[in-house]
Formats: structure tokens, C-alpha cells, sequence
């Protein structure tokens, strides 16, 4: 017999737990509560990874309205941001030591790094751009490919360069300087000295390519002159 037979049915009815409809109430409050919430997350998330495409699309639109045939506003270092680094040319104090020691560096293989140019003020770009726009007989289109128009060169910033190898001055700012050792030795070490190659082939901006010319983006102050071509997905 089993011992629950003793005990009166009511009261064993009585001590079976049973759930109060108020319960079965909270109980389904809370799910719908918590299904309109992961709803919501959904839609906030959603509307995010939307809303940061359309700025993304937005700012590269904005970038390319204050581009002036590819090439985008640079404003011109100040005297006291730049030092002499060897006659003729000034860079900005902050890649000064960097491109010493890359140098140093390149020296130990047997590499003539040496630095073609480096700051220009925006009268001497001025100059660069129209005289040789003439001497080549170009339209100042054609002549953007290959040469920034003034106002719009990362060299007016300080930080960026031109790059040759001494030893083979003939590839001078050609597209044959990437053949050159120098070339191949900032292809492998110029990101470990902060130094990226502006105008790769086919780069976003549609300028030629120039395996000579360098920007340093090692500190903040770099990283924001550079921000917008950063920013570049495509121009037209």
C-alpha cells in the first residue's frame, strides 16, 4: 500500500504545487518584454551598420568635392615645424631622425637611400606645377596625373618625401626607381618607420603612380593632415 493512501485526498491535493494564473501572467509579460527587446537591438543595429554605410558613402562624397583633380587641400607646415635636412631641403622636424636612422639602415646593406626633396612651400609648387605643365606641353588635367596642383600637394605638410637611390640616379622620379634597391628596401622597412607609399598603382585618387614619393603618418598630428586620403574609397 502506498503510504499517501493515509493522508485525506483533499489534503493531498492541497500539497501538490501548482502555479497561480498571475504567475502564467508575469510569465508571458516578461517573454513578450523580452522579445520586443531583442526586436529593438535588432533594429538599433541594424539602422547603425545602415546609417554608418550612408556616413561612410557621405564623407567619401564630401572628401571628393574638395578634390582638385585627385589631389586634395594641404595646408603649408610652419617655419618652425620644419629643420634643414640637407642644402635645399627642409622637412618636418618630426620625420627628421626617422629618415637618419632609415638611411643608417639602408646603409648597412649597401643601399644609397637618399632624400630628392621633401617640404615645398606653395609658390614653389606653384612654379613646379605650371613650368612644367608647359615645358611638356600639357593641359593642366594631364598635368595633375603626375604633379599636384599648388595648395594641393602633401609635400606643402613636411611630411611627405621623395626618395632616390644614390646609386642609380638615372630612376630619379621615374617609374624605374622600383627596380632599384632602395625602392625594394622601402617596400619591405618604410612601414616599420611609419612611412606609406602615397600613390600606389591604381591608387584611389586616381593620380599616377609614384614609386618615390612617401608620407609619414607616425604621429597624431601626421595621422589627421593624412585623414581624408585615408578616407578615400574611390574617387570617379
Amino acid at each position: 500500500m502506498n503510504y499517501q493512501d493515509d493522508i485525506p485526498l483533499a489534503k493531498r491535493i492541497r500539497s501538490i504545487k501548482t502555479i497561480p494564473t498571475n504567475s502564467f501572467l508575469r510569465i508571458g509579460l516578461i517573454s513578450i518584454g523580452i522579445g520586443v527587446s531583442l526586436i529593438l537591438l535588432i533594429n538599433k543595429s541594424i539602422f547603425q551598420q545602415t546609417n554608418y554605410s550612408n556616413n561612410s558613402i557621405n564623407s567619401s562624397e564630401t572628401i571628393e568635392n574638395q578634390s582638385l583633380l585627385g589631389h586634395l587641400p594641404y595646408a603649408e607646415a610652419s617655419k618652425e615645424e620644419l629643420v634643414l635636412f640637407s642644402p635645399g631641403i627642409y622637412v618636418h622636424k618630426d620625420i627628421y631622425e626617422t629618415f637618419k636612422e632609415m638611411q643608417f639602415k639602408a646603409a648597412q646593406k649597401g643601399i644609397s637611400l637618399q632624400l630628392l626633396s621633401g617640404y615645398r612651400s606653395i609658390d614653389l609648387q606653384r612654379d613646379i606645377f605650371y613650368e612644367n605643365k608647359s615645358i611638356r606641353n600639357q593641359t593642366a588635367i594631364e598635368r595633375s596625373r603626375d604633379s599636384a596642383p599648388p595648395g594641393y600637394s602633401e609635400h606643402s605638410t613636411g611630411y611627405a618625401i621623395d626618395v632616390g637611390d644614390g646609386n642609380y640616379p638615372n630612376t630619379h622620379f621615374e617609374v624605374e626607381f622600383e627596380q632599384t634597391p632602395a625602392f625594394k628596401w622601402m617596400e619591405r622597412f618604410a612601414s616599420k618607420y611609419h612611412f606609406v607609399l602615397s600613390f600606389p598603382p591604381n591608387n584611389k585618387q586616381g593620380v599616377s603612380y609614384e614609386p618615390w614619393h612617401w608620407r609619414f603618418e607616425g604621429t597624431i598630428n601626421a595621422l589627421r593632415k593624412f585623414e581624408a586620403a585615408n578616407k578615400i574609397i574611390k574617387f570617379k
